[in-house]
This record gives C-alpha cells, sequence and structure tokens, in this order.
C-alpha cells in the first residue's frame, strides 16, 4: 500500500504555503483570520487526519479534502490560497467552485478550524440548491444542509482528485468479502475508498434499532479478518472525526452498517 503523501509533493506544497504567506493579496473572507488559516494548512499537510468536521455536519466534504491532501498536496495548498483570496478555485476538470457572499460574510462561531471551514462549507455550498449553510444555524438545518448524497461523492472524486475509474460496492446486496477485497485492492493500486456507513454501530458500537446510513468516512487499510477465531471479525482502520479511528465488526454487522463504498484510483 502506497504512502500519502508523497514526501516530494509535500515539501513543493510547504514551498506553496510559504509563496502564499508572502503575498500581499488580502482575503476576502471577513470572519476568517489569514495567519490561523495558514497555520492550519500546514498542520493539514503534515497530518492529514489533522483535518476536522467540528461540530458541524460536512463529514462528506471532509472525505473528500483528506483524500485530496494526501493524494494532491499542492492542488490542496492552491485550492486554499484562491478560496481565501478571490473566493473560489478551479478543480482538475476545470470546473469553477465559488463561495457566496454570503458564506464569505459569515461571522461567529464556526464549530470547527477556520482553514477546514472556509473548504468544507464552499464544498457543501456548491451542491446545494436552496438550503444555506449557517454555522449556528438550528442543528436540523444544519443537518439537512450537511447532507451529501453517493452521486456528489463521484462528481467530487472526479474533480479534485482526478480519478476517472469510479465505482460503487454495496455489502448488503454483494456480500462482505466481495467488498472487503474490492476496497483493498483498490487502496493496493493508490486509489481511495469513500464508505457510507452507520457511525453509531460501526464507529461508537450502539447500532440503532433500525440500520440507516449516517456517516462518511475514508477507508485508509485493508480490511481483513483479525486474528480470533471465534466470533470472526472484520477489521480495518478509517478517517473520521479530525483522527484514524479502527473499526471491528462481525460480518453480519458489516452487512448492515457498511451501506456502500465509493471506490476510486487513478486509469
Amino acid at each position: 500500500m502506497q504512502v500519502f503523501p508523497d514526501p516530494q509533493q509535500l515539501q513543493m506544497a510547504m514551498d506553496a504555503i510559504a509563496q502564499f504567506e508572502a503575498s500581499p493579496v488580502p482575503g476576502v473572507w471577513l470572519g476568517l483570520d489569514r495567519e490561523q488559516v495558514i497555520s492550519e494548512m500546514r498542520s493539514r499537510l503534515q497530518n492529514p487526519f489533522s483535518l476536522s468536521q467540528g461540530g458541524q455536519p460536512f463529514c462528506g466534504p471532509a472525505v473528500m479534502i483528506f483524500e485530496l491532501i494526501r493524494h494532491h498536496p499542492q492542488q490542496y495548498v492552491k485550492i486554499c490560497r484562491n478560496l481565501f483570496q478571490i473566493g473560489g478555485f478551479h478543480t482538475l476538470k476545470n470546473t469553477w467552485i465559488s463561495a457566496s457572499e454570503r458564506l464569505r460574510n459569515t461571522h461567529g462561531n464556526f464549530l470547527m478550524p477556520q482553514a477546514d471551514w472556509m473548504l468544507l462549507s464552499t464544498l457543501r455550498e456548491s451542491q446545494n440548491l436552496w438550503l444555506p449553510i449557517e454555522p449556528n444555524a438550528p442543528d436540523i438545518l444544519r443537518n439537512l444542509a450537511g447532507i451529501t448524497k453517493p452521486w456528489e461523492i463521484v462528481g467530487w472524486t472526479q474533480e479534485l482528485l482526478g480519478f476517472a475509474d469510479v465505482n460503487f460496492t454495496k455489502p448488503y446486496l454483494f456480500g462482505h468479502l466481495q467488498a472487503m477485497e474490492n476496497a483493498t485492492a483498490v487502496l493496493d493500486q493508490g486509489g481511495v475508498v469513500l464508505a457510507l456507513i452507520n457511525a453509531e454501530a460501526l464507529l461508537k458500537n450502539k447500532p440503532p434499532l433500525i440500520p440507516y446510513p449516517s456517516h462518511w468516512v475514508a477507508v485508509v487499510s485493508a480490511m481483513d479478518f483479525t486474528d480470533t477465531n471465534s466470533p470472526q471479525l472484520i477489521d480495518f482502520q478509517v478517517y473520521s472525526w479530525g483522527q484514524k479511528m479502527r473499526v471491528t465488526a462481525t460480518p453480519q454487522a458489516f452487512s448492515l452498517h457498511f451501506w456502500e463504498a465509493i471506490t476510486a484510483q487513478p486509469l
């Protein structure tokens, strides 16, 4: 399995941050502090797992930017700089994504780090037709505005990562063994595995009475069976909520609560 980010690309990204820091161009986000944004960007390059959605329902954008940092650290810096200085950026497919004036003028408690708010909120807003992104809106409105659909993950994977070979795996239809094999094979080829799960069951060990999808994670390790034979358990690691987390589940729980995985890799 490949190591991300690539050390040479990482150094070039760090150099790009230094250029951003030296630039006299002011920012267009009224509620953001330039020095704090740059400091947090450096931290994300040094440890992509530190990217945090905080108290906002931005798990979909978070897994995408996590993988962007790991696969294209220079592009991450370019996106952040353009977003901070001019309010928008071009994707690898040359699609223009911008933050609305309303979003850029937001003040107050973002409930998450500023650099992450700037990028994740813009990405989420770009897909919302009618629900605005408000950092301190009532929970029900923030959660509705923050829902990320599978086709949005597919689009971002193509636009932000430049991956064209995108596939779906549904364990509840095809079984846990195929899902495990597909995910491990894609990761071995330098690809990404972005999974829609029930976080309460797989990350908090509090399964709901009725299974439902609630959270996007990035799978960062091979999926395998643990050494214990009774009971048989599936074991793997994911990025979620600003950290690396371990998932250990029976095949039955995995099939119930691991709803689908979007796998993508370079052609």
